[in-house]
């Protein structure tokens, strides 16, 4: 009986992938995903709750349980290889930190091309690269994290190295704005809406752009793939419609973004992402419009950006053995999503 009905929902799911099924008469057959987002209000995440609220899962067969991580708790790409989650809207650069650790994880489509951080320093504080740290201290989300990596990096391509410097872990929002208005750090890397909140208040600028195309290659040297939907290998192995469905429904979503206007977008988010107390509705539309670019428009993994992300991991030291590139994602989901929206672009079901 179970396996007749595994049966029933896979066959749901294909059909309504394709589109001869949908709608209400879906909503009891179609297979729960659940995925753990590493800052579901983050502009930088923004595509997970938008393809909810487009309907695109559900549209491409998938009933999807979407939640965040908090603070002190699980991080979403832990929470993945754990089997709390069947997904994680996390940075692609932790396939290739768990394929160091023996765990098969890999990037089923990609969303980002850039990291969406900036770095934001002190209005006085006279930075306009990297070099101009030295001696200073400089504020990370956390010592080890994402944005550490990347701030070994930027000093590196400086000729600083970790003893010329020093990192703290800041946090985002109030802690790190906290941080630059009492003086504990010169600048710290962040995304929006704090990048927003630190320029409102008068207490920053932005000295390195990682949110846009042209800024990760003049800073990084290449496109820098960031948000990104993983997955454990073997469970993508054993669902390979519901793995999909939900690519379906992502690339839908880039899409989307790419043909519609910042405002649209945030008119399609819940009201307490896109006005806070960090940001008015009108300052994250404004802040959406400037770092738009850093989402792509299909899915794909960016050419060169698993080495630009593996040259930085080395250069913070997190690489100890060989990687095997080919192996922390994929793009065969992607342009099978790809040729499915073209079909229904020309009316093709």
């Amino acid at each position: 009986m179970k396996q007749k009905s595994h049966a029933v929902k896979l066959l749901a799911g294909v059909l309504c992938a394709v589109g001869l099924i949908s709608g209400h008469a879906m909503a009891a057959t179609l297979p729960k995903v659940s995925m753990m987002i590493g800052g579901i209000d983050k502009q930088i995440y923004l595509p997970y709750q938008l393809a909810q609220n487009l309907g695109f899962f559900k549209k491409y067969g998938v009933d999807m349980q979407l939640s965040t991580e908090q603070a002190g708790g699980v991080g979403a790409e832990d929470a993945v290889v754990s089997g709390q989650v069947e997904m994680a809207g996390a940075w692609y650069l932790h396939t290739i930190d768990f394929q160091q650790h023996g765990k098969n994880v890999i990037g089923i489509v990609q969303l980002s091309g850039a990291p969406g951080e900036r770095e934001m320093c002190a209005t006085n504080a006279g930075v306009k690269t990297p070099a101009d740290w030295k001696g200073k201290v400089v504020g990370v989300t956390d010592v080890g994290s994402g944005t550490d990596d990347l701030t070994l990096y930027l000093a590196a391509r400086y000729h600083l190295t970790s003893k010329d410097f020093t990192r703290v872990g800041v946090g985002a929002g109030p802690t790190l704005i906290g941080s630059l208005k009492h003086n504990r750090i010169v600048c710290g890397m962040t995304t929006q809406p704090t990048v927003n909140a630190v320029e409102k208040m008068h207490l920053g600028y932005s000295a390195i752009d990682l949110a846009t195309g042209p800024g990760v290659n003049k800073w990084l040297g290449g496109y820098w793939p960031t948000a990104s939907v993983l997955a454990r290998g073997e469970w993508v192995q054993a669902h390979p419609v519901e793995t999909q469905a939900v690519v379906n429904a992502m690339v839908a979503t880039m899409h989307w973004i790419h043909t519609h206007s910042a405002a649209e977008i945030a008119d399609r988010l819940p009201k307490d992402f896109v006005s806070n107390q960090l940001s008015s509705k009108d300052e994250y539309i404004k802040a959406l419009e400037q770092d738009k670019g850093q989402f792509l428009p299909d899915g794909l993994m960016p050419k060169g950006g698993p080495e630009t992300v593996l040259a930085v991991e080395k250069l913070a030291g997190k690489i100890v053995k060989p990687i095997n590139l080919d192996a922390t994602y994929t793009n065969d989901f992607a342009i099978k999503a790809n040729a499915l929206l073209a079909s229904e672009a020309k009316g093709g079901k």
